[in-house]
């Protein structure tokens, strides 16, 4: 499964919540200086949908704010995609 994300480095807490058009908003503490907010947005998705962060690749945007992050198919369940439904609504 393929999520579309905005991030939003350098925040004052972390948190995945709301929309940016048709992406899912990742608001990081880390900025965005040598992937450390790449690699906190993994982070955050997969605790936000409650999967192991290996779970969890980024696809494409490695520099950009808009990324497109891809959870493996084995740990997707029904409960997976109620949480991402319960993060887009915020």
């Amino acid at each position: 499964m393929r999520v579309a994300v905005r991030v939003r480095p350098g925040a004052s807490r972390t948190r995945v919540g709301g929309t940016y058009g048709d992406r899912l908003v990742v608001a990081v503490t880390a900025r965005a200086v040598d992937g450390a907010a790449t690699a906190a947005t993994l982070r955050a998705v997969a605790d936000a949908l409650g999967v192991r962060a290996r779970h969890v690749a980024l696809v494409a945007g490695a520099t950009s704010r808009d990324k497109v992050l891809e959870v493996e198919d084995t740990a997707v369940t029904p409960d997976v995609l109620a949480r991402l439904e319960a993060v887009r609504a915020g």
